[in-house]
């Protein structure tokens, strides 16, 4: 297989000396920019083998180097062939900056502009400026190169109900048309704004129900949406009400062109320089603005949380189950591997009529892998198997017809160290610490970060990913713009909207933990007189009391602990058999010194 690669990488130069070109950018997204890139536009992985989420290689004359986050330093070293590629940290030793100290003066950089965002663009121009020339490519090398690439999955549309979306999508459009301030009309390029907008999901990326579309909308909630008629249902126009227009995609830059009169709102964070170039060339106005889907998409309606609180149910129940199943498994003295465990859970979960994909890969890992970040079982030679005395770690999620869930779990196979116990006990109380929070209006997830890494910090430890992210509605499992992290974000957190708490602690080749659970933002009374919010678990699995040191716990941890797996048990326990009901019971039982 490196022999592919190294075949790829003489090829990429060869055409690089034809164009004389010094470098090429190969960024992990497509042009929709996406997080989940669909198998036909994986550029990255055709080229280094890399697997992950986000990540981005330069191949010069002379090097080869991938970058990558802190997820992903251990699993690059594995994926990635390193007698032909360097490995770099994004963060920590940014691409534009190793471009500069690299390349001679007046190198040319190749860059496709559909598959970096305009902010990115801006950004990348003035780091090098008077130093190296960005040159713009509009035929991508690697996809003249790419023999035998996959087909692109091409899915109909699906109508979402107003009993599942609670709002019309006339209402919607409306609006969204009423928010777009200083512009004739706002181009959107994020597939679940589009299909949030539309009251329409779809399966053209695995694990995320949307369909690979552009659309533009006015003013008066008017629509162009850019996908082909022929996926479009027959009562699709009913659906949506007046004013949606369907557009071949081939069409789209004709259309940007029409509007060389007009206004033009353009996320730079979420859409791809090459609108942004047609729409300047033609001599649009442009204005920067974020996508007006976003923060009405982030706040769910009511009915939008009773299915996020009712799939959740039904996803803990599956959860479960396989919890049960994988302890009796472990007694009776076997120890699946990491694949048989993830098909395990896997088929749980489509006992379920409302279940229709995974909302992620399976991070199904087995002792040390477990400090892969982001591991994934199918993209290793030979799945591992259970180890006795050290733990499992288990991240995965649904897609259901009323939400989307993701969760993680650590569980103990044996007997685990005190090392294990004591690491895992602090990551707890980083999640309760988060769960419990009360904060005003205004507070963004920045602000709260550290109370998830407090109890990590005391120990010297730490992790190197986001605390939480946010969660759509039968979306994507990873939706903006509210998050939880260490980087500043000035996105106030708002009742309505859903973000994970997931603290975790990962030691290499030995040992990861992670807790993870689902929290809706709500508004908590309190004593005084300002409005202040606080967090609503939605997640009901029980977390592994095994693995818990007591004596690290204060009173109201505790109180949490037992509050949480009440619930789990008075949520779940009528839809188990009786078997899988004695092992929750024994799973929730309350917590005590």
């Amino acid at each position: 297989m490196h022999d592919n690669y190294a075949d790829r990488i003489h090829a990429l130069r060869n055409w690089m000396n034809n164009m004389a070109m010094d470098a090429l950018i190969i960024p992990h997204a497509d042009e929709f920019l996406g997080e989940y890139t669909p198998t036909h536009n994986k550029r990255l992985h055709w080229v280094t083998g890399f697997t992950g989420s986000d990540g981005i290689a330069v191949i010069t004359r002379e090097n080869a180097v991938i970058f990558v986050d802190g997820r992903y330093t251990v699993q690059v070293r594995k994926q990635v062939p390193a007698e032909m590629f360097e490995y770099r940290h994004l963060i920590e030793d940014p691409i534009l900056q190793w471009l500069l100290d690299t390349l001679p003066d007046s190198s040319k950089v190749a860059i496709d502009p559909k598959l970096h965002s305009i902010n990115w663009l801006a950004d990348a121009e003035k780091a090098v400026a008077d130093k190296l020339l960005l040159r713009y490519i509009n035929d991508n090398p690697i996809d003249m190169l790419w023999n035998n690439r996959p087909a692109p999955l091409v899915t109909d549309a699906i109508l979402i109900g107003i009993d599942v979306a609670g709002q019309s999508s006339k209402n919607k459009r409306v609006n969204i048309g009423k928010s777009i301030i200083n512009a004739d009309v706002s181009y959107l390029s994020q597939l679940d704004s589009i299909c949030w907008l539309l009251n329409i999901r779809g399966g053209d990326v695995s694990h995320l129900p949307v369909l690979l579309s552009h659309a533009l909308i006015d003013t008066e909630g008017n629509v162009n949406l850019f996908l082909d008629p022929a996926r479009i249902p027959k009562n699709f126009d009913e659906h949506v009400g007046t004013g949606v227009t369907v557009l071949l995609p081939e069409v789209l830059e004709s259309s940007l062109a029409a509007l060389s009169s007009k206004t033009v709102l353009v996320d730079p964070l979420t859409s791809n320089a090459w609108v942004s170039q047609v729409l300047h060339q033609i001599g649009a106005n442009i204005v920067h603005a974020p996508d007006p889907c976003m923060l009405p998409k982030a706040t769910k309606n009511a009915t939008e949380i009773a299915g996020f609180k009712a799939c959740h149910i039904r996803d803990g129940i599956a959860v479960s189950r396989f919890l049960a199943w994988l302890d009796t498994q472990v007694t009776d003295g076997n120890l699946p591997n990491e694949a048989e465990l993830s098909d395990m859970l896997y088929l749980f979960r489509t006992l379920d009529e409302t279940f229709t994909d995974l909302s992620f890969d399976t991070i199904s890992a087995a002792s040390g892998n477990a400090a892969i970040c982001h591991y994934n079982h199918l993209h290793q030679p030979d799945p591992s198997k259970l180890e006795l005395n050290n733990v499992y770690l288990v991240d995965s999620g649904g897609q259901y017809r009323d939400g989307t869930t993701d969760i993680t779990r650590t569980i103990a196979i044996g007997e685990c160290s005190n090392e294990v116990k004591t690491a895992f006990t602090l990551v707890l109380k980083g999640h309760i610490a988060l769960s419990t929070a009360r904060f005003p209006r205004g507070t963004c997830g920045s602000q709260l970060d550290s109370l998830a890494r407090q109890h990590l910090w005391a120990y010297g430890f730490d992790y190197d990913h986001g605390t939480g992210h946010g969660v759509g509605h039968f979306l994507s499992v990873h939706e903006g713009p509210q998050r939880i992290t260490k980087a500043p974000n000035t996105v106030a957190l708002l009742p309505g909207m859903v973000l994970s708490n997931e603290p975790g602690y990962y030691r290499a080749n030995a040992f990861g933990i992670r807790i993870e659970n689902l929290e809706l933002v709500v508004e908590v009374p309190t004593s005084g007189d300002m409005t202040m919010m606080g967090f609503e678990s939605l997640t009901r699995v029980p977390i592994d009391r095994r693995l818990v040191d007591t004596a690290l716990l204060i009173d109201r941890e505790i109180t949490w602990w037992n509050d949480y797996h009440l619930s789990v048990w008075q949520d779940i326990s009528p839809s188990l058999q009786p078997s899988d009901a004695e092992w929750l019971k024994q799973a929730t039982a309350p917590l005590a010194r």
